[in-house]
């Protein structure tokens, strides 16, 4: 069966002065009716590759098709085929969420019934029925980013692009979010979401393009993710008497698995864990039990399993947090959220 893909960009490239290179030949291929998640550490390049796939910057080389069409030499039929959803909710807080979506349809020039119809589904759709006609400005913040999702499809958009969507939203907001993602592309829409969220990737995305430094370092199913760093082993200590027994046991455990796996612990000496990847898979769960005990250490607990994501992500970028707030990065393009959502439209 012939893949037809809905966004398929080779050697993308993208400067910002003499010193930052942001994009340094990438290349992207997301199949059509999928969930693709695009990964990267702060100034990776992500939001820049959203920026030039949805046509608010243009790349210095390489191409990029959207839904067949060249976002260079045919950017109008690229926004009639896309919806885009930023980081933040672009909603009028003094409007209802009533007069948002018909505001919007009209910039979409979906004008009359047509319109009005489809803002009344849309809301319908993401449980906004009864906040309607509040002021926006009253919503929270699930709500807003619900409106907001809802905004980007009032034109039934074939590729929907998400950057950061559930940024700063509680639990529950963002399953609603999740939930609203899946049923899109179960419905056949494709969907490239940019997320520092680990777990959302992994609930969400069909493949996931793993950015670093300007180019796409990996990429595969979650799954396939995984299993190219092997197992995740993890020791929990039992309680010590002391501070420096408790010490001693940390250090000897992390020893261990330094000698079994070849890489760098991770230790917390809160939770008393000592963890790290194994790559060989000829590891077992009986092997660390006897080594462990062997060198003495005090064990409560001992796993191998699966690793997360958070853990591939950990390993194939080399950094420490991938949950950890964003903050400026020279690679980092200015960016004006207000400006897209009115350039989009």
């Amino acid at each position: 069966m012939t893949t037809t893909y809905a966004v398929l960009s080779e050697g993308l490239e993208k400067r910002y002065g003499a010193d930052v290179h942001a994009l340094r030949g990438l290349d992207l291929a997301v199949a059509e009716g999928t969930v693709c998640g695009v990964l990267g550490p702060n100034g990776a390049g992500k939001t820049t590759v959203v920026r030039i796939l949805t046509t608010l910057t243009a790349p210095d080389a390489g191409t990029a098709l959207v839904a067949g069409h060249d976002v260079l030499t045919d950017p109008r039929a690229v926004r009639r085929s896309i919806g885009v959803a930023g980081q933040y909710a672009s909603v009028d807080g003094e409007l209802t969420g009533r007069e948002n979506l018909r505001l919007f349809a009209k910039l979409l020039r979906i004008r009359g019934p047509a319109g009005r119809a489809r803002a009344d589904e849309l809301l319908e759709r993401f449980e906004l029925t009864d906040a309607a006609d509040r002021a926006a400005r009253t919503y929270s913040g699930g709500m807003r980013r619900r409106l907001d999702l809802a905004a980007s499809l009032l034109t039934r958009p074939r590729v929907l692009f998400l950057d950061e969507p559930t940024t700063g939203l509680d639990p529950h907001s963002r399953n609603q979010i999740w939930r609203a993602v899946r049923e899109l592309a179960d419905g056949g829409t494709t969907v490239l979401l940019t997320t520092q969220y680990l777990e959302e990737a992994d609930r969400l995305a069909d493949d996931i393009v793993l950015i670093d430094r300007g180019r796409a370092a990996h990429r595969g199913t979650p799954a396939e993710l995984k299993a190219r760093i092997g197992s995740y082993a993890e020791v929990v200590l039992a309680e010590e008497p002391t501070e420096a027994a408790a010490e001693t046991a940390i250090l000897a455990a992390a020893a261990v698995l330094d000698q079994l796996t070849g890489a760098e612990p991770a230790l917390d000496r809160e939770r008393r864990t000592a963890g790290a990847v194994a790559k060989d898979p000829a590891l077992t769960l009986p092997r660390l039990v006897r080594e462990l005990d062997a060198a003495g250490v005090p064990v409560a607990d001992a796993s191998l399993r699966p690793p997360t994501l958070d853990e591939v992500f950990l390993r194939l970028t080399d950094r420490t947090d991938p949950r950890a707030p964003h903050t400026p990065h020279r690679h980092d393009e200015p960016h004006d959220e207000r400006h897209d959502k009115e350039h989009a439209a």
